[in-house]
């Protein structure tokens, strides 16, 4: 059991230097920023080195969380934010702009795999599509703020999130995933 027994006197221990208070720090919510770099990189060597970079921006602007929020939501936004920039300096991709593609997608394939299964599919989408299909999907945002996010139209976020649809849809159907490997 570490000695910090809330957030705020482990956030003033780590700003006054403390190397204990920001190893307890790092080792509690580490585990939640990596599932933001394992996003975007399925390799978890990669993905550890985002996450590494990210926590640096993290203690390095530990100072200026205002309490006005969740800690937790603010470390994964500043990691999230520090691996997109990562990303920036690579070669855009090239995008097909395609309008008015978000159709709903029957749900109820999904219901018979484990999350360590979706997780796995997922990883199989294109670099764009899936990342698209995460920030829609499963963090919450809206094309308007996806586009906004990955600098490119709302047209083009709708594609990629149908693109990632499709895919996903006729990994599901495949026979490889018709059966649960879980079951008895």
């Amino acid at each position: 059991m570490d000695s910090y027994p809330d957030d705020k006197s482990l956030v003033a221990a780590c700003v006054a230097g403390d190397r204990r208070a920001q190893e307890v720090f790092y080792r509690r919510y580490a585990p939640t920023a990596l599932v933001v770099c394992r996003r975007y990189s399925p390799d978890r060597e990669e993905a550890m080195a985002l996450l590494n970079g990210g926590m640096m921006k993290v203690f390095e602007k530990l100072a200026t969380f205002r309490w006005e929020g969740s800690l937790e939501g603010w470390v994964k936004r500043l990691v999230f934010r520090s691996t997109i920039d990562q990303f920036r300096g690579q070669p855009r991709r090239p995008t097909l702009e395609v309008a008015d593609w978000d159709q709903p997608t029957e749900a109820s394939a999904t219901h018979s795999l484990y999350a360590d299964d979706l997780c796995r599919i997922i990883d199989m989408l294109p670099e764009t599509s899936k990342e698209v299909f995460w920030l829609f999907a499963v963090e919450g945002f809206n094309h308007a703020e996806i586009a906004e996010r990955l600098q490119f139209s709302e047209g083009n976020s709708r594609w990629h999130l149908n693109k990632a649809r499709q895919i996903l849809r006729e990994k599901l159907q495949s026979d490889a995933f018709k059966i649960n490997r879980y079951a008895g």
